[in-house]
């Protein structure tokens, strides 16, 4: 079936946000105002947590892997989105498309697992502090972002294999800004309630599964500090920017994802689709260095390196 629709269709056309030329020269500078931040502010953390000595502790491995995510399906996202918004010729081709929709999901996919392992860590950080160094070793933190990888680069082989065996006969207009997995099934020749089985099944596994963790973990941080009084309340309040980064994401992703097919509308979605692709990369370096010191402070020293290391004319 996948060979087949390499003979129908063999590119498809995004129609994007709008028709006025005016409006998409706004929103390209805009756009791209975000993702000149998303990737300064990512590529921040990302350099700070590898090159600064004081930010190698499981949290911080964490948060630097989180930043590299947030940096990598931002970009397989905007800088295409950026092209179309400048473009009479909105295209993409058959191949590129499905690159787009298997990378997009692996990275997506990825960051909600690494953001469950993210509060299993406070949760041992704060409810079991003397059995934290062997309980959060160097190994156990390689293997929970391994087994996140793997998680996500599984879930997208599946989705995108399955999105394969159906035909694409025309029309190839993609009422979309990327290629995602609802709009295209709009334009499936076949049968999609197969897809629709998995998506559910697969994607329903992963949010509950990840949000299980997160909120498990953070009841267990709650209890704890309702039990001990005010002495771990500074602790907790660490934990807020990550609640904060995982209800935009989680919030996000249910809404889009898992309801029926029927209730799909893709004017409204975009703009949905805009705020966890574009926006909510951009916004967790804010979230996770607004209220720590240690990170800014780091950030400082990695930037002052950087400008020390630069070649002086």
């Amino acid at each position: 079936m996948a060979w087949e629709n390499w003979t129908t269709v063999t590119e498809f056309v995004f129609k994007g946000f709008t028709d006025c030329l005016d409006f998409q020269v706004t929103l390209f500078v805009l756009f791209l105002l975000i993702y000149v931040t998303t990737v300064i502010g990512n590529l921040g953390i990302t350099a700070a947590v590898w090159l600064d000595s004081q930010l190698q502790t499981p949290m911080y491995f964490f948060l630097g892997h989180l930043s590299f995510l947030d940096l990598c399906y931002s970009s397989v996202v905007t800088p295409k989105m950026l092209l179309i918004l400048l473009s009479e010729r909105k295209t993409i081709s058959f191949a590129g498309c499905f690159l787009q929709l298997y990378f997009y999901a692996a990275f997506a996919i990825t960051e909600c697992y690494l953001l469950a392992g993210m509060a299993y860590d406070r949760y041992v950080a704060i409810c079991n502090p003397l059995r934290y160094p062997i309980l959060m070793s160097k190994r156990v933190c390689v293997s929970l972002l391994a087994g996140s990888y793997a998680g996500g680069l599984f879930n997208s082989v599946v989705f995108t294999g399955f999105a394969l065996r159906v035909s694409f006969c025309g029309p190839n207009v993609i009422d979309h800004f990327f290629c995602d997995g609802p709009p295209l099934s709009k334009l499936a020749c076949s049968d999609t309630s197969l897809n629709q089985m998995l998506l559910f099944a697969f994607g329903g596994f992963n949010e509950v599964t990840t949000i299980s963790v997160i909120l498990i973990s953070y009841g267990h941080i709650l209890f704890t500090i309702l039990r001990t009084g005010s002495v771990l309340g500074k602790a907790f309040g660490t934990c807020a920017s990550h609640l904060v980064a995982v209800t935009i994401f989680y919030g996000s992703l249910i809404f889009m994802y898992l309801r029926p097919s029927s209730s799909y509308n893709l004017g409204r979605d975009k703009i949905v689709s805009v705020f966890y692709t574009v926006v909510t990369p951009m916004l967790n370096p804010f979230i996770y260095s607004l209220r720590n010191k240690e990170l800014k402070n780091a950030l400082k020293r990695t930037m002052g390196r950087m400008i020390i290391s630069l070649p002086k004319w």
